[in-house]
């Protein structure tokens, strides 16, 4: 396998993340919105100050639900809110591997970086929903051979980004080859925008996350299993002599909150899930219970929280978490 020029990737905050609040708003627009749905829900996280604004990248609804008017790209949505809003720093959670050809996609990512003027993360991982990819034609390989792309994913991405200007870039690799390449366009960020790799994986997870991460990222799951995964992660960075604080780890967890019971328990039947489950796997409830659970994320180590909104069309809701459960 070629050699890969590593970008100067010294994993510090970058300019454009400066002083930016540590909570960030995640959007599932597969299972129903438009550009414009998801631009005013960006243009409101902007306006109250939250980090970022992720959205998934899926071609397929899950559940019940009609996922009208259908999927959306993610990087060609992204691109549009590069040029609609101003500060919100923008990615995904996360990029499937098996979507794209590691050299279009560093392209793309590098395109919207320059239109944001340096704003995009880039979340990507091995995939996982074969129904999408049966649905639009996409292979999907067994879960050994996802890893493998997604490790020479990495390698692609990064060479091409870290490749000085003037020179080539080779790769030869099990499923990737690339020759001659101009290794253009570069990204905005000097270091590359920032990479989110997450997931539960025991062994190749971490290892990829310690050698090609800025952040790590653990969705939807409890605080023991967190706890465990980082410590995971961590022991990885150690082993390849990487310092583990210039690791950021971060979780992704539902939002559903109300004024009171009666609100809450409204907009947890909007989104077709039963209040206690929702208390009991996310930040959830009243104002005041919601903050004890980003309270108890924050002291168990997460960095950053990734705040999935399941309703788009409720921007009052992202008013009240703003004001009154990461203010309040």
């Amino acid at each position: 396998m070629s050699a890969v020029p590593q970008m100067s990737r010294n994993f510090e905050l970058c300019e454009t993340e400066s002083g930016l609040t540590p909570f960030r708003i995640f959007a599932e627009p597969q299972q129903g919105a438009g550009y414009d749905d998801l631009l005013a829900v960006a243009l409101r996280a902007e306006r109250l100050g939250f980090g970022a604004f992720f959205r998934s990248d899926h071609f397929l609804k899950m559940g019940s639900v009609s996922g009208l008017p259908g999927p959306s790209d993610a990087w060609i949505t992204l691109a549009g809110l590069a040029r609609d809003t101003t500060r919100i720093r923008l990615g995904t959670l996360v990029t499937a591997a098996t979507f794209r050809h590691p050299g279009p996609l560093a392209i793309a990512v590098a395109n919207v970086d320059d239109m944001s003027g340096g704003r995009v993360e880039l979340g990507i991982g091995a995939g996982w929903f074969e129904a999408e990819h049966t649905a639009y034609g996409i292979p999907f390989p067994p879960l050994g051979e996802r890893f493998d792309r997604l490790s020479e994913q990495l390698d692609v991405i990064t060479g091409l980004w870290g490749t000085p200007d003037g020179a080539t870039f080779d790769y030869s690799g099990e499923h990737y080859r690339l020759s001659d390449s101009p290794a253009l366009p570069k990204p905005r960020q000097a270091s590359g925008p920032p990479i989110v790799i997450g997931g539960r994986g025991a062994r190749r997870t971490p290892a990829l996350t310690a050698a090609h991460a800025t952040e790590f990222n653990m969705p939807f799951c409890d605080l023991e299993t967190f706890t465990a995964q980082v410590a995971n992660v961590r022991r990885a960075c150690e082993s390849i002599g990487r310092d583990p604080s210039t690791l950021r780890v971060s979780c992704a967890l539902v939002v559903c909150v109300g004024e009171d019971e009666s609100t809450f328990a409204r907009r947890a039947s909007a989104i077709g899930r039963e209040p206690d489950e929702l208390r009991a796997n996310g930040v959830a409830g009243t104002p005041s219970q919601a903050a004890a659970v980003v309270d108890r994320w924050r002291a168990a180590g997460a960095e950053r929280i990734y705040l999935q909104v399941l309703d788009l069309s409720d921007l009052d809701h992202l008013d009240l978490i703003a004001s009154e459960v990461l203010e309040g």
